[in-house]
């Protein structure tokens, strides 16, 4: 027994030694014990913000989530008009919309709308609360003018985000009644065969502005 212990606290040290901490470059050490709070290397917080971003993109890819992310709100406008092309759409209203893109979409359904034509929308565009880069979801608070059925009816579901959105975990938004989205509506059978759009939109989309 005494064997197998020194084996797992000699992995331990070792792992301690050559450990790297999530968003600390490697290579890179810390400051050393003792050394003051003044003189400790602190990364400036917008390149902590490009570290996050770059965090959401990352897993937005592995949940097969499509991304763009644009310089300007001119570019977002046309990155949605082509996005949504001649498609119906299901959106909040435009006052909850960020970068005043309701505008784009004047005839769009809204939470108001009958349910036939929500149902029958293509598309549903939508802003959101957060984004969160550790598991690459989007959390969405439903509310007056942003229906929770913009996000889950059509069968394919626009988000845009803004850089402000941007949280590194859940935890960091905060315990709030919300709507987390991790990639497509995805269920699977007791042979574990994946199906997506089963309970929600099959396609997600984000959208992310400046």
């Amino acid at each position: 027994m005494s064997t197998v212990r020194n084996t797992i606290l000699t992995r331990v040290r070792r792992a301690q030694l050559t450990g790297r901490i999530p968003g600390f470059p490697a290579g890179r050490r810390g400051p050393a014990v003792g050394t003051p709070p003044s003189a400790a290397e602190k990364p400036p917080v917008p390149q902590r913000r490009e570290v996050v971003l770059q965090r959401f993109l990352d897993e937005l890819v592995l949940l097969g989530v499509e991304y763009h992310v644009e310089a300007s709100a001119a570019d977002l406008w046309s990155r949605m008009a082509s996005i949504v092309g001649g498609r119906s759409v299901f959106r909040w209203d435009a006052d909850r919309l960020p970068y005043d893109i309701g505008r784009l979409f004047p005839r769009a359904v809204e939470g108001s709308s009958p349910r036939e034509q929500q149902a029958a929308a293509e598309i549903g565009v939508t802003g959101c609360d957060a984004a969160i880069a550790e598991t690459g979801s989007l959390v969405l608070l439903s509310g007056p003018g942003k229906p929770r059925a913009a996000s889950l009816l059509p069968p394919v579901h626009v988000a845009v985000a803004r850089r402000n959105d941007l949280r590194f975990s859940m935890g960091e938004f905060g315990a709030a009644c919300c709507t987390f989205i991790t990639g497509p509506s995805r269920t699977a059978d007791i042979e574990l065969t994946l199906t997506l759009g089963v309970h929600g939109p099959g396609k997600v989309i984000v959208v992310m502005g400046p």
